[in-house]
């Protein structure tokens, strides 16, 4: 519990067997968790027995793709409050600290990974990926009308009920780009949306995404197109000027 509120922590695994266990144990060692769901998303061998070793829950998601197994584990939890993190050794656990308090006044707490303070060396945000999500950032926020944004790519963020209720039926990407999607959804629906910066670390192994220059390109070409086409065509996603914001 986090002042009287149930909080749960959301990890999808794919690649994530040498760190997940780690991840778990350093959440619960926080002290206020009251649940953490794994979604075991077609996951590497021995994941599971990596899991079964920590006090965390686990789920089978069949359906390839970050976005699927996110969706998996909002439909599982049904706390008050939802952090979704993922388990790879880039993100600590303790800055779960520093997104909660913005939770008072804001549905949508946002990890920032591009403030140069807080990028650990060998971490996999070069300038090509730091100035890339700073772009794409600052075009959402002209096109959306949106505060302060520095990173769209995070995948370290917090969510109130009321947040998730709202933006979850609006979902359609089962892969990477989901959490970009999530992201502006919440900003369509008037949602308060805030961002902090959280440490970034190396990660333990390779990504599946960011791994590749090649791939790197093609999602953010991806995201951009995505921020286009729902600010100028997803029309009915919005919601009404006046109405309360979640």
């Amino acid at each position: 519990m986090w002042m009287g509120k149930s909080l749960s922590v959301v990890l999808p695994t794919y690649n994530e067997k040498d760190s997940i266990a780690d991840a778990i144990r350093r959440f619960e060692a926080i002290g206020i968790v009251d649940e953490i769901l794994v979604v075991n998303n077609n996951a590497a061998a021995g994941t599971s027995e990596e899991v079964a070793l920590t006090g965390a829950r686990e789920v089978v998601e069949t359906r390839q793709g970050y976005g699927a197994a996110i969706q998996r584990g909002l439909a599982e939890v049904n706390t008050n409050l939802v952090c979704i993190c993922e388990p790879d050794g880039t993100f600590n656990p303790e800055d779960l600290l520093k997104l909660l308090p913005f939770t008072v006044e804001c549905g949508f707490v946002l990890g920032s990974r591009t403030v140069s303070n807080f990028i650990w060396e060998g971490a996999n945000m070069g300038a090509f990926l730091q100035w890339g999500n700073w772009a794409v950032a600052k075009l959402i926020e002209v096109l959306y009308n949106t505060g302060y944004l520095s990173d769209v790519g995070c995948t370290f963020r917090v969510l109130s009920r009321e947040c998730i209720d709202d933006i979850k039926p609006m979902f359609t990407v089962a892969g990477s780009s989901f959490g970009l999607e999530m992201l502006l959804i919440a900003l369509l629906r008037r949602t308060k949306v805030v961002q902090v910066p959280v440490n970034y670390h190396p990660r333990v192994g390779v990504s599946s995404v960011t791994g590749e220059l090649g791939k790197t390109i093609r999602l953010g070409l991806e995201m951009i197109s995505m921020v286009l086409r729902l600010r100028f065509t997803a029309t009915s996603l919005r919601r009404p000027a006046g109405a309360r914001p979640s």
